[in-house]
């Protein structure tokens, strides 16, 4: 008797993969089926599209206005460079950051206080140049504000948001007694270790 049951065995669990097998191919035919019919017969082609989506953001070129400024150490002002825009006017950001990191010891502490320092700029390169030129002066003058803070004046975002301020207006007040013109619209702390 177990000889014949054996059989039996076999046949039913090969029935059941072949079930299965069969089931599987009709619900893949389905999704197809579905597929083709829902996003087969789409009329559109790519070129079409992006032909739709280009009409529909047309619209007036903006006019780049130059921004009046001071004259530089040259006798021409510096000027903004601007970028590409259909919605609105912008200008391209330049960005420099001083090499190294500046070391100060805290007022009144222990501490001490070591950043990097990035500068922004939306004027042309010259401000860049200028300030790659004075760096050594500019590090001096930077220390120099340092100094005055102590370890309750750099903790927290607005008071490290407010050294970035001093900084700026530091920073400008050098390239101006230097070259004439400041231009630096930002200064960003890349690093910021107190110890």
């Amino acid at each position: 008797m177990s000889e014949e049951e054996e059989p039996k065995k076999k046949k039913s669990g090969v029935g059941k993969i072949l079930i299965f097998a069969v089931v599987g191919l009709v619900m893949m035919g389905a999704g197809l089926g579905v597929g083709y019919f829902m996003f087969g017969t789409a009329t559109n082609s790519p070129e079409q599209i992006a032909a739709q989506i280009i009409e529909k953001n047309k619209g007036p070129i903006p006019e780049v206005v130059e921004e009046e400024t001071e004259e530089t150490a040259d006798g021409a002002p510096p000027e903004k460079v601007s970028k590409d825009s259909l919605k609105s006017e912008v200008f391209e950001t330049l960005y420099y950051e001083l090499p190294g990191s500046l070391t100060t010891n805290l007022k009144d502490s222990r501490r001490f206080l070591q950043i990097g320092v990035g500068l922004s700029t939306q004027y042309d390169e010259a401000i860049l140049e200028n300030v790659e030129s004075n760096l050594p002066a500019i590090r001096a003058a930077i220390l120099a504000t340092l100094s005055d803070y102590g370890e309750e004046d750099v903790v927290g975002r607005e008071a490290r948001t407010a050294l970035s301020d001093d900084l700026k207006a530091t920073i400008n007040a050098t390239l101006e007694e230097l070259e004439g013109f400041g231009g630096v619209e930002g200064v960003l702390l890349t690093s910021f270790v107190m110890q």
